[in-house]
């Protein structure tokens, strides 16, 4: 049985070109190699899983220029580092001790430390010297999730650059592009419940593709990979909202009902609720529908919800349901306050009039 590797690995970019939203970075970067104008110290800072190991592995080689295919002697220059479990002051006096033997090969020593934000405060200070003024042949790539865990000195002494979350729609299309090339069949709306689900982190959304790619059997579905999450879809957003512009208040409760007796969680109605009707708002103006992270399909069908309501109305429900959720976790009767929610959102300017 052939050994399985994870898309995050399988798919992991080699080139910068490959890297997925994160284009003034790459070319940042890439331009500095070119001029020779690249920082002796670099900090690389960001949420989770949006690039900044990669870029400092791929920053690292094309420094020396190593053949990304081949593997040569260059490659023993890049060292790499995991700050968690090295992040006392001795790790860093061993560090320093190191840095000052030049390569043998190659023009650079490249040292990449990541989580950087996880040394000691002595740690740091043992650092601060070899940061400021490191030896010609070295370079310092630092990574971490928590800028603001690192002292200013050592911030001072790097040439920052942020990492930015990945958009929905860039990790979608990245999802399509590896879809294609395992021969998985899939529906649009499929891989957007998935891009949706990261929250901006591709590795995250790679996890969770795999995870996905198991379940469907290679065929995924907006229903089945809907169901796999345990995430309420954009269908039903839609159904529940058109309920309420009914004031059908029987069929919301009947609604809301079956969706907790699917094993849903409430909360993520009403958050989801919240959510649609901030887009719905967003359709109202032409200028600002490009701020859907949507595909267009989904754009038409909010334009024609977004079309049957009054932007005070969309105010009034966006403030209902965002009350709503501030209350959730303190509640005692949870089913009651999302219950009450609805309600409120139903009756909400019944026969043209704002209700209380």
């Amino acid at each position: 049985m052939e050994q399985f590797i994870v898309s995050a690995l399988k798919f992991r970019p080699k080139k910068f070109k490959d890297v997925v939203g994160q284009g003034s970075i790459t070319d940042t970067l890439e331009k500095a190699i070119k001029s020779n104008q690249l920082a002796q110290a670099l900090l690389f800072c960001g949420p989770r899983g949006v690039g900044k190991t990669t870029c400092a592995r791929i920053l690292s080689k094309k420094i020396n220029q190593i053949n990304i295919d081949e593997i040569q002697d260059y490659s023993y220059n890049i060292f790499e580092l995991d700050a968690a479990s090295n992040n006392s002051v001795e790790d860093i006096r061993k560090l320093n001790d190191q840095v000052r033997i030049p390569p043998q090969i190659g023009k650079y020593k490249v040292y990449i430390i990541d989580e950087v934000h996880m040394l000691s405060t002595s740690a740091f200070n043992a650092f601060l010297k070899t940061l400021e003024e490191p030896p010609k042949h070295v370079i310092f790539i630092l990574a971490t999730t928590e800028k603001n865990k690192i002292i200013p000195t050592i911030l001072s002494r790097c040439q920052i650059f942020e990492f930015k979350r990945i958009s929905v729609l860039d990790i979608k299309n990245h999802l399509a592009k590896i879809s294609n090339e395992l021969n998985v069949i899939y529906e649009e709306n499929a891989l957007q419940l998935i891009a949706e689900k990261a929250d901006g982190a591709l590795r995250d959304a790679l996890s969770i593709f795999d995870q996905m790619c198991s379940f469907c059997e290679f065929n995924l579905s907006e229903a089945s990979v809907s169901k796999n999450l345990n995430i309420l879809n954009q269908s039903i957003y839609l159904e529940i909202t058109d309920k309420i512009i009914d004031h059908n208040i029987p069929d919301i409760l009947l609604q809301l009902n079956t969706i907790i007796n699917n094993g849903f969680d409430p909360h993520q109605l009403i958050n989801g609720l919240a959510s649609h009707f901030r887009n719905l708002l967003i359709c109202k103006e032409p200028k600002t529908i490009s701020l859907l992270e949507v595909n267009k399909s989904i754009q038409d069908l909010f334009k024609i919800q977004a079309s049957k309501f009054k932007i005070d109305y969309l105010i009034d429900s966006i403030e209902i349901a965002n009350n709503c959720e501030l209350k959730y976790k303190i509640s005692n009767n949870k089913r009651l306050l999302i219950e009450l929610s609805l309600m409120k959102l139903a009756s909400l300017h019944y026969n043209g009039e704002k209700k209380n």
